[in-house]
């Protein structure tokens, strides 16, 4: 098939890749404006947008995909179908009808569970044991579209959003090519979403990202893993932010106060509702993450110090 790619960040190159090895001719990336970063604050080109750059692809950077300049390009184009996988702003009906066959979406989660922005943080923040990704019909409603086909994947302990999320990146990949050969092919088949079990998935924030303290160990746990690497879990000692890496509880350790910190020879506790955590990487503004041992050694942290 014609395909016109619709993308933005470093998620979404395993299903170029993809792609790009499956024989479908890929006509145009379509992906987020160029946006500063670094310290410089210099406009730096998406991972997608780069992807096709060093390819020679054309790359369609609408500051919204309802400018008639990008629908005329797209109809110049004439693709057979967008596929979709993390492009990061509303598609219009406009957009929509322009592919024969549609635009299909790339979403990490087991549809109707966790539509939006942020479904792979929030299964892991609330305890989800399994996860996927599912390859559905974009459509105006939010992640409301029938699912062409899904997939499972477990939830590990230790998983952060990152290491889940780069898993699904590539099975994911595997699907939405899968589905666009069956449409190729004509036997693809959308089934519509069941109507019960719909959570939704809104993007976290640097608020939701604080350690909340006076939650038990497992929730402490979670919010951090969740948060890791965006938007990045935070507390703040001595009227200071520090950053915060994945923690894990620790049984059989002494009782102290949520936000309490003890420090000892191998490691350094935190306080919860339950039992403590011990911290693993924390890193404060401005400077280099370094293991919490380290870190409170040089800070010379007195008895009874809390986290805020």
């Amino acid at each position: 098939m014609r395909l016109v790619f619709a993308g933005t960040p470093a998620v979404a190159v395993p299903s170029l890749d993809a792609i790009a090895a499956s024989g479908h001719e890929l006509l145009a990336v379509v992906t987020r404006p160029d946006a500063p970063a670094g310290r410089g604050r210099k406009l730096v080109r998406s991972p997608a947008g780069a992807w096709a750059d060093e390819r020679g692809i054309e790359v369609l950077t609408p500051q919204r995909p309802r400018e008639p300049e990008f629908l005329d390009r797209l109809r110049a184009l004439a693709p057979d179908c967008v596929p979709v996988v993390a492009y990061g702003a509303l598609v219009p009906p406009a957009a929509l009808e322009i592919p024969k066959r549609g635009w299909v979406n790339l979403h990490f989660s087991l549809l109707p569970a966790w539509r939006g922005a942020a479904p792979v943080q929030h299964a892991v923040l609330h305890g989800d044991e399994v996860t996927g990704a599912s390859v559905f019909e974009l459509e105006e409603g939010l992640d409301t579209g029938p699912v062409y086909g899904t997939l499972t994947d477990e939830i590990r302990p230790a998983d952060t959003s990152g290491d889940l999320l780069e898993r699904l990146a590539v099975s994911g990949a595997e699907l939405l090519v899968a589905v666009l050969g069956a449409m190729d092919a004509g036997t693809a088949r959308a089934h519509p979403q069941p109507v019960d079990g719909v959570s939704l998935a809104p993007k976290l924030t640097v608020e939701d990202a604080q350690v909340r303290w006076d939650d038990p160990a497992f929730a402490v746990d979670r919010r951090i893993r969740a948060c890791t690497p965006a938007p990045g879990a935070w507390t703040t000692l001595r009227g200071d932010r520090l950053k915060l890496g994945p923690v894990h509880p620790v049984a059989n350790a002494p009782a102290l106060a949520p936000g309490e910190l003890r420090v000892e020879r191998t490691q350094v506790l935190a306080g919860t509702a339950t039992t403590p955590v011990a911290l693993g990487e924390v890193r404060a503004a401005g400077k280099r993450a370094m293991a919490a041992v380290d870190w409170a050694r040089g800070l010379r942290l007195t008895a009874g110090e809390s986290f805020a």
